[in-house]
């Protein structure tokens, strides 16, 4: 039965057949703007301190928060939050979560979503508040891009790399069966509110995870970032980041504004030869095998390295660079190499790394100290030769320092 007979036993004004394939076809095309903050606040909990309860409520007195916080931040600082919180009227919804990545999986954030629900989260005028590393962070920054299709949340990074690095980005994620952050979202807070006060109880390993990833950004991006890092050697502790003095400052500052510098124009990753994943290419499959269990910013450390063999061996890096940028590693107590980094791991990591970028490696490399170039043709046997490369740099580089001693 054709178009116009239907129309005609409906009662209706005839009308055409519908056109034959292609058919009919609509375009849809929406923009959905994205603005938040990142602020460095002294004294975040101090009881007088506006800004968190701002963040949390606006104007809105009494208000309610889920506070979803890292177990160690909430044995540390509970008191400290549930006083603040009293003070400004926030009524608080506790949910405490693991902040490792033994717990970077699903069901932890499923949990959040069950928190959120519990309390009967209002989708748009009450917030979810991540308190912890950047484990916590991810988990926390998925689960609000989950529930409800969306509810706002603010950060409040506690250890060294969430305040520089994973504390002010917009992708969240988890781990996936045998993969790093293999299901994930992009969805920004509110606002990040980074006060140093945090980094005086994290511990010395966790100021070099933090380091890691500063070092990354000095070397794709800012030479006198390098210099600051290499002048600053040894003095970096939890007490001085904590009292954020002026080459401190400088060097949170600058990294911050780096990384930022890099994520604005792409924050959708539209673009896939990013410099900030210099070092990321093979260490999340290290960070997932490591046994013991090595931190973020210890497995990038190891894959950094790497990367500055191939740099060397490829003539983009000079032998002096290449040997300031080893020894500002290991002078901040990074490893450089590790057992399970092999040369058939390095190939499997590459292999995944290419189809998360879309068929081509795109590996950043430095080309000189603060610059960086892709590369897209890296062979096993040039891995070897990096591999080797490492491994006899770090071998010497023990001797010279074993006949010091001596």
């Amino acid at each position: 039965m054709s178009g116009t007979e239907i129309s005609r036993l409906a009662g209706l004004n005839p009308v055409a057949d519908l056109p034959k394939p292609p058919g009919l076809y609509w375009n849809v095309r929406a923009k959905q703007p994205v603005a938040y903050s990142v602020s460095m606040v002294r004294g975040l909990l101090d009881i007088e301190n506006p800004t968190l309860a701002r963040a949390c409520a606006g104007q809105r007195r009494p208000s309610r928060c889920l506070l979803v916080v890292d177990a160690v931040v909430d044995g540390l600082y509970r008191k400290r939050f549930a006083e603040y919180f009293d003070h400004w009227q926030i009524e608080v919804t506790w949910q405490v979560i693991q902040g490792d990545e033994e717990s970077k999986y699903l069901e932890q954030a499923v949990r959040v979503t069950e928190a959120m629900s519990q309390m009967g989260l209002l989708r748009r005028a009450e917030k979810v508040v991540a308190v912890g590393g950047g484990v916590v962070l991810d988990i926390v920054g998925f689960a609000a891009s989950m529930y409800r299709r969306g509810v706002p949340y603010v950060r409040i990074p506690t250890t060294l790399v969430g305040q520089i690095d994973a504390g002010i980005g917009v992708k969240t994620g988890i781990n996936h069966g045998h993969h790093k952050n293999r299901l994930g979202s992009y969805f920004a807070p509110e606002t990040t509110l980074i006060d140093p006060d945090f980094l005086r109880t994290i511990d010395t390993r966790h100021v070099a995870n933090g380091i890691a990833e500063i070092i990354k950004m000095a070397l794709v991006k800012d030479a006198v970032l390098f210099d600051l890092l290499e002048a600053t050697v040894g003095s970096i502790t939890p007490d001085t980041l904590a009292g954020c003095g002026s080459a401190v400052s400088e060097v949170l500052s600058r990294s911050i504004s780096g990384m930022l510098d890099e994520l604005e124009p792409n924050l959708w990753e539209q673009v896939l030869e990013r410099s900030v994943d210099y070092g990321h290419t093979f260490s999340p499959s290290l960070e997932l095998l490591a046994d013991p269990p090595l931190l973020h910013g210890e497995a990038v450390a190891v894959d950094m390295a790497i990367c500055l063999g191939l740099a060397h061996l490829r003539g983009h890096l000079s032998k002096r660079d290449t040997d300031r940028a080893l020894k500002l590693l290991q002078g901040f107590h990074l490893p450089i190499s590790h057992p399970v980094f092999t040369q058939e791991l390095l190939e499997k990591a590459l292999a995944d790394a290419v189809k998360h970028r879309d068929g081509l490696q795109r590996v950043p490399l430095t080309r000189g100290i603060g610059s960086v170039v892709f590369v897209n043709d890296l062979t096993p046997e040039e891995l070897a030769r990096a591999l080797e490369f490492v491994d006899f740099w770090k071998a010497t580089s023990d001797d010279e320092l074993d006949g010091a001693a001596v």
